[in-house]
């Protein structure tokens, strides 16, 4: 698959460019990333689950934007260490608009979190995504994740989830066995309000 890069209005390449987020950028962004994340993903996160991601781990969120500064793609993540045991880095939304899809603008997204987990030792990443949602699963299998199990009426919508992960350290696979992931069935999210 070729990878097209995004069209300005005069047809011509526009300048795509890539930003991490900073809370200064929240009364300029934040809205037009919910209003993308809620067209793309199933949850109706609140508010409150954007600030949860945005404040304490801002500089691991990375937004595509346009050369009139339009939001066209962001990944929110966070990391943390998980059950007193791996520092997992945690990609918790992806959205990229629809017109712009399939120019690389979510598998740029996603590295540049990814490069920055691995920057601060992250063990492993992880993520869910809809079973439905065969582009996504394919964007993550190609950076190297792993389907780790099935997780059965995941969302609130009933649909059903597979946990991806990406084994950053040599032995954090086999590692991970001993922190209780094994029977792990819960969300990462905290609830929406």
């Amino acid at each position: 698959m070729s990878e097209n890069p995004p069209r300005g209005l005069s047809g011509r390449p526009s300048e795509l460019h890539y930003v991490q987020y900073h809370s200064s950028k929240e009364s300029t962004y934040l809205a037009a990333i919910r209003q993308l994340i809620s067209t793309d993903l199933s949850e109706p996160y609140s508010i409150y689950v954007y600030r949860y991601f945005l404040y304490q781990w801002g500089d691991l969120c990375f937004m595509a934007l346009d050369e009139q500064e339009n939001l066209l793609g962001v990944v929110i993540s966070k990391l943390e260490p998980h059950r007193g045991g791996p520092l997992r880095g945690y990609i918790a939304m992806l959205a990229v608009k629809e017109e712009h899809r399939g120019k690389g603008i979510a598998t740029k997204l996603v590295q540049m979190a990814i490069d920055v987990m691995i920057e601060r030792d992250a063990d492993e990443i992880a993520l869910e995504t809809e079973v439905t949602n065969t582009a996504a699963m394919k964007l993550y299998e190609r950076l190297g994740f792993l389907r780790s199990k099935r997780l059965h009426r995941y969302y609130l919508n009933g649909n059903s989830a597979f946990r991806f992960v990406l084994f950053v350290k040599e032995g954090a696979a086999t590692a991970r066995l001993s922190y209780g992931d094994e029977n792990e069935n819960e969300p990462e999210l905290p609830p929406s309000a």
